[in-house]
């Protein structure tokens, strides 16, 4: 049976609508891991610890993924008062969209809530408490299988909260992969006067 104009222009225009959820991630790049390591804060108030990333593909072009990290400060001036140390933890939850653009690239763009605590604020061996800080943050960039045993990716981002202004970030992370299911992951996060280093295995699956 002979399709009308009409039925013809509809079909073309729903495939139109779908193929950009339609393409799947670029070859040699996994949405599904989690990862663990040492992380560090450089800036006017220094910081380290650990924390934790993890990412789980919900379709072939979305997922979700969370973070966590605890740091400990060294030792600071506020306002003449010397603080002998301060817990700083932060947790990310959010939605990214991957789109390949080429055959081992993606075009990724991440929206998240992030929430800062500040906890066991130590002045002169007492312990004043802590608050909280609800914020959000937004990147869009590349992430490309270099080699088959190697990636990268560059991200530029904003983010802000009710108790900082708004403020540029970028982003640049590599995973050595040893194998289909480990490797090594680092990222460092650049923003004004402020670096932040995460590197630990990452196990995908």
């Amino acid at each position: 049976m002979k399709r009308s104009p009409t039925r013809n222009k509809l079909a073309a225009l729903t495939l139109l609508a779908v193929l950009p959820f339609a393409a799947s991630a670029a070859d040699g790049l996994n949405y599904n891991y989690v990862e663990g390591g040492y992380i560090a804060t450089n800036s006017d108030l220094d910081a380290d610890g650990w924390g934790v990333n993890a990412s789980a593909a919900l379709t072939p072009n979305w997922s979700l993924f969370g973070s966590y990290s605890g740091q400990e400060t060294d030792a600071f001036d506020v306002g003449g008062t010397r603080v002998d140390s301060a817990n700083a933890d932060q947790w990310r939850l959010g939605v990214g969209y991957n789109y390949a653009i080429g055959t081992n690239t993606d075009l990724v763009a991440r929206a998240a809530y992030d929430k800062y605590k500040v906890d066991d604020v130590t002045v002169g061996g007492i312990n004043y408490g802590g608050g909280d800080v609800n914020g959000y943050s937004a990147e869009v960039g590349v992430r490309s299988a270099l080699a088959s045993n190697f990636e990268g990716y560059a991200l530029a981002g904003y983010e802000d909260s009710q108790d900082f202004s708004g403020d540029f970030y970028g982003r640049l992370g590599a995973q050595v992969k040893f194998n289909p299911n480990w490797g090594l992951s680092g990222d460092v996060k650049f923003a004004s006067g402020d670096t932040q280093v995460f590197i630990g295995p990452r196990f995908s699956w």
